[in-house]
């Protein structure tokens, strides 16, 4: 990851303006009576975000979030070839969406001028009135997967959502029988009534490249939050042997309006890849086993992570709980289901997600042989589910 920070993203519309230059030791301001129609060329910078600053919570008056200190499962290259990096990337290909609304700002759309760009300089033709302009990021999965992000387009939205994946629902799943895969990351800006007159007022003029040049200020924003999840085995003693490879974390938004940022209230259960660490030398000195992931996901339903600033602003009625499957070191395999709904709401926009376990308190299944994913709470003793209120 870099050290950046996010940034106001200055799109500028620049006007093309036909004149003629004297050869002498000044020049002639443009006409500014244009044609009703001319070129445009928009440019904004990439986007470099950092989770140190992007985790930008207040835990108390005074006192930052320090996801790093919470963090205790690292990030190796093993980590790397199955999660990706940590944090989120540099988009290099963006989605642009130009509509016209003729003379009337904030009105319906009733037609699209759609462009994929590679870099961050856009030209394209005018009319002079009112357009919105909507960008995205374009799909960019872990190390060129199948995408695991769709998008769904009318003229006055855009949505993203995933599919479902076979993998079953476990627990907590009062909609959806099966899990959805989580989503790629996708970046989004969104400007409305962005005026082009015959005046150009609010236009500056650019002698050097003979040009008018207008900047808009759109903020390119994250719409998808990554959040580090990890169990820590305490005096494990080799008790739990592994994972299935996989963790599920329920009620989470199922998609998102990429217009405005705000996840839909339908919450769906995301299942993420997970990995077993063994070994794990805490700050105390204490040698742990972790079991730990990173999710990819549309944040809480019906909030965008973006402009909340407090957690008394999180509208969430939903509980959100966390599962894994562990094998015991008789054969059994169990899975354990964590209610982690304080946490996520504390990390409205992301963040890290602990669960601790002390091993010396968890009895192992005595059941011999097989698995037992369909087993209730009370049957934990022959294998099954084991809720740990949190």
């Amino acid at each position: 990851m870099r050290n950046a920070i996010r940034h106001n993203i200055p799109l500028a519309a620049t006007i093309f303006c036909a004149c003629l230059l004297f050869l002498s030791s000044c020049y002639r301001m443009p006409e500014l009576h244009l044609p009703s129609r001319g070129n445009s060329q928009m440019e904004f910078p990439l986007v470099d975000l950092d989770l140190d600053v992007y985790w930008d919570y207040e835990l108390e008056y005074g006192v930052s979030y320090d996801w790093r200190a919470e963090w205790h499962y690292g990030w190796d290259s093993t980590d790397y070839a199955i999660f990706g990096d940590i944090g989120y990337t540099e988009p290099t290909v963006f989605n642009i969406r130009r509509y016209y609304t003729y003379h009337t700002p904030y009105s319906k759309h009733t037609s699209v001028l759609s462009s994929t760009i590679k870099g961050t300089t856009f030209h394209g033709d005018f009319d002079f009135g009112y357009w919105d302009i909507l960008v995205w990021s374009d799909v960019n999965p872990i190390h060129d997967e199948v995408p695991s992000l769709n998008i769904n387009e009318t003229l006055d939205s855009v949505t993203a959502y995933t599919n479902n994946s076979t993998r079953t629902v476990r627990y907590q799943a009062p909609r959806y029988t099966r899990a959805f895969y989580q989503t790629d990351q996708l970046f989004a800006a969104y400007n409305q009534a962005f005026e082009i007159d015959e005046t150009l007022e609010g236009f500056d003029f650019d002698a050097e490249r003979n040009v008018w040049v207008k900047k808009l200020n759109m903020l390119l924003e994250p719409i998808t939050y990554i959040y580090l999840t990890q169990v820590i085995l305490h005096h494990n003693n080799n008790k739990i042997i592994g994972i299935d490879g996989a963790a599920d974390l329920s009620a989470m938004a199922k998609l998102t309006n990429v217009n405005t940022g705000v996840s839909e209230n339908v919450p769906a259960t995301v299942t993420y890849n997970a990995r077993f660490k063994r070994g794990i030398k805490m700050d105390n000195g204490e040698v742990v086993d972790i079991a730990g992931g990173r999710l990819m996901t549309f944040g809480i339903p019906g909030q965008n992570g973006n402009r909340i600033k407090h957690i008394s602003e999180v509208k969430d009625k939903e509980q959100h709980f966390m599962d894994l499957n562990m094998q015991f070191n008789n054969g059994m395999d169990t899975t354990f289901v964590f209610n982690v709904t304080d946490q996520v709401r504390k990390r409205w926009k992301g963040g890290v997600i602990t669960v601790e376990l002390d091993m010396d308190t968890i009895p192992v299944p005595r059941r011999s042989g097989g698995s037992a994913f369909n087993a209730v709470v009370q049957d934990y003793e022959d294998g099954g589910t084991y809720e740990f209120p949190m």
